[in-house]
């Protein structure tokens, strides 16, 4: 195994079974599959990663997450192309997704910056980009 590939990623959530019912299709759709599930969690893999939603206790459930604070601001994802990007767009907004900066979109991160950003169940932010 290539030193310093990302193994895992695992992300404490405010409502498990909303969560799964978001990323599976997202994730499934870029290739992942549902690799373990229990009571408190689920996560999907592709190739030697994967990525893990836990639930997180009520106690810990205030404050709610928010990107500008400490910690994880957000994750993107390698598209297949500029079509899969657009092609996932129309899937989010059928699922009235929250897509971010729609006016510049979908050149939100530059002339040549071909991507979608959007949020989670939890307001995460998500980015799809074309490498192209």
């Amino acid at each position: 195994m290539p030193q310093g590939l990302l193994h895992h990623i695992e992300i404490y959530v405010s409502d498990l079974e909303q969560t799964v019912e978001f990323w599976g299709w997202f994730l499934e759709e870029l290739g992942y599959t549902s690799f373990q599930e229990w009571e408190s969690g689920h996560s999907w893999k592709l190739s030697d990663t994967y990525i893990v939603f836990v639930q997180a206790e009520d106690r810990f459930q205030d404050p709610p997450y928010h990107r500008c604070r400490v910690g994880l601001n957000h994750l993107a994802f390698h598209a297949s192309s500029r079509q899969q990007v657009d092609e996932l767009t129309n899937k989010l907004k059928e699922r009235e997704v929250n897509i971010l900066y729609l006016d510049k979109h979908p050149f939100a991160g530059g002339n040549d910056y071909y991507a979608v950003y959007f949020e989670d169940p939890d307001r995460i932010k998500v980015e799809l980009v074309a490498s192209e």
